[in-house]
């Protein structure tokens, strides 16, 4: 999953199909073979969004709680791009959440190294 800060907002997408409970999440999904993580989350990102992205930092990993799917998360940095729902068919819309707005889009919280991330952004 790309993590993707800019001016204090965190970007998330809302999925063209909820997967558990999940509907809002960070723009990412399955590493392709030969693919690092990294590589997956730019390409995914841009895929989604329409955002040019670099890997800057491995923010962990783990099994995600509504999914079961094994989710490793990367920071990234815009390079080119205006975000928008690149891909109808997975992405239906987007936000750019500010910290107080976060537990609208992610009830459950962040994982803790992603918010730790987020608050030192």
């Amino acid at each position: 999953m790309a993590v993707i800060v800019e001016e204090g907002r965190l970007l998330l997408i809302r999925r063209s199909v909820a997967e558990g409970g999940l509907v809002w999440a960070l723009p990412g999904g399955v590493v392709e073979p030969g693919e690092t993580a990294e590589q997956a989350a730019a390409r995914e990102t841009l895929e989604e969004t329409g955002l040019t992205v670099e890997a800057v930092e491995e923010l962990g990993g783990r099994v995600h709680p509504d999914t079961g799917r094994r989710i490793a998360y990367v920071a990234c940095a815009i390079l080119d791009g205006a975000a928008h729902a690149a891909s109808p068919r997975e992405v239906s819309a987007m936000a750019w959440a500010a910290r107080d707005e976060i537990p609208w889009y992610v009830p459950r919280g962040l994982y803790p190294p992603v918010q730790a991330y987020l608050d030192r952004q």
